[in-house]
């Protein structure tokens, strides 16, 4: 008869085999704790601890080494309205003054702010100059946290009729509702995506004008907030810029607005002539066309025409802005 022989032991175990913890000795106390208390809530009740210490450190600070809790702005705290423009440091001097101005001189008389950066102080790279304005929106809605609309105003236009304060003009719930374009194709002039029909003032957080061709972002306001740079971050994105559109940024602000219902959700097409009139260019034929008496003049292109500039065409409107100005 033949018995199994018993499997033969080896001094080298398998790596995966337990070792002999005997001589691991635990504190009596902890001992104990491990007795009374089940691994989970032994684990819990050290996680809620270091939650409190480290709110404990948020509020009141980490001693001599620790940071104090920076209190959060209030969206409304500061200026209402804080206007962005970029400007380019190749154009004529001159003419670039006059426009800082301008827009200084609007943002005195009302209790607004200004924001006036060089398009090169963003990193566009290959991109078109005019991706700027994007970076320089979401730049000022880092340093004014407390203002509650940012107006970007391209270089090509001129705030001509500055007695007209913003918020009456545009900004305040009851009057946008009764100025929004709805049921417009958003892309003129048979797009299939249109604007709601339904939205209410207080609801809207990005308005922007429509020209004869499309959308006219060289003159567009958003509100303060958190839909804001949502909006902001996704119309800069790397891979829209790397489309390569033929009108840059404003075709892309076409394509996200037209793909993207949380966008759509929150704009408001407006007339043409409420901020964004035109001298020259393709105006809507509702409304674009500047006529006196209107908020803004604008000159859409006048940077890449040979035969003439900005700093020509604009000249006389300038002018009489700055005259207007000076008027008690």
């Amino acid at each position: 008869m033949h018995f199994a022989m018993p499997p033969r032991k080896t001094s080298r175990p398998p790596p995966y085999a337990a070792r002999n913890n005997s001589s691991i000795r635990l504190p009596p106390a902890l001992r104990s704790l491990l007795r009374r208390y089940s691994p989970r809530t032994i684990i819990i009740a050290i996680v809620g601890l270091l939650i409190v210490l480290w709110l404990l450190g948020r509020i009141g600070g980490g001693g001599s080494g620790g940071s104090a809790l920076i209190p959060s702005v209030a969206i409304g705290s500061g200026p209402p309205v804080v206007i962005v423009t970029v400007l380019d440091p190749q154009a004529d001097a001159r003419w670039t003054k006059q426009i800082k101005n301008n827009r200084e001189d609007y943002a005195k008389r009302h209790g607004y702010l200004t924001f006036l950066p060089n398009n090169n102080d963003y990193p566009l790279r290959n991109s078109p100059s005019s991706w700027a304005k994007i970076p320089a929106v979401r730049h000022a809605m880092t340093l004014y946290p407390g203002s509650t609309f940012f107006w970007y105003l391209d270089h090509t236009a001129v705030i001509a009729n500055p007695a007209i304060p913003l918020q009456s003009h545009l900004t305040n719930s009851a009057k946008l509702e009764k100025l929004m374009v709805v049921n417009e194709p958003v892309v003129p002039p048979d797009s299939v995506i249109k604007t709601f029909a339904n939205l209410k003032g207080d609801r809207i957080d990005l308005m922007v004008t429509q020209d004869k061709e499309g959308l006219s972002p060289n003159s567009f306001i958003v509100r303060n907030g958190e839909w804001a740079k949502y909006f902001l971050d996704a119309w800069f994105d790397p891979i829209y810029r790397s489309y390569n559109f033929q009108k840059a940024e404003t075709h892309a602000l076409e394509h996200i607005v037209q793909w993207h219902g949380t966008i759509l959700a929150k704009l408001a097409l407006i007339p043409q002539n409420i901020i964004n009139a035109y001298v020259s260019g393709p105006a809507n034929k509702k409304h674009g066309q500047y006529k006196d008496g209107d908020l803004v003049a604008s000159f859409p292109g006048c940077d890449k025409k040979k035969d003439s500039s900005c700093a020509q065409e604009m000249k006389p409107f300038l002018e009489a802005a700055e005259e207007k100005a000076n008027l008690p």
